[in-house]
């Protein structure tokens, strides 16, 4: 189960994440950035309550990451110790821009 608020101010999107990003629920996520990231400068996931994500997750995020490279920024914010584990232990940490 994956709950899926966004906060828009402008060109800033904000995607707050709550529960776990796996194959039942990455589809979910990807109709909501896709329908949502045309003129969006800055993207921010905020996963403070995200409980897990799989590879399915991160092929949303990696997605997400391409196209905010040409048009702005993207951040992940305030994953927990085992999200941020899974980003280290899989090489996200080196291509997201993490903050704590």
């Amino acid at each position: 189960m994956l709950e899926i608020n966004k906060k828009v101010d402008g060109t800033a999107l904000t995607i707050m994440l709550t529960g776990r990003l796996d194959t039942t629920t990455a589809p979910e996520l990807e109709e909501v950035i896709n329908s949502s990231i045309s003129g969006v400068e800055s993207l921010k996931f905020d996963v403070s309550n995200m409980e897990y994500i799989s590879s399915a997750g991160l092929r949303i995020l990696l997605s997400a990451q391409k196209v905010m490279n040409k048009q702005g920024e993207m951040k992940v914010l305030h994953p927990s110790d085992d999200v941020k584990e899974i980003f280290e232990v899989t090489g996200f940490s080196d291509i997201l821009s993490i903050e704590d």
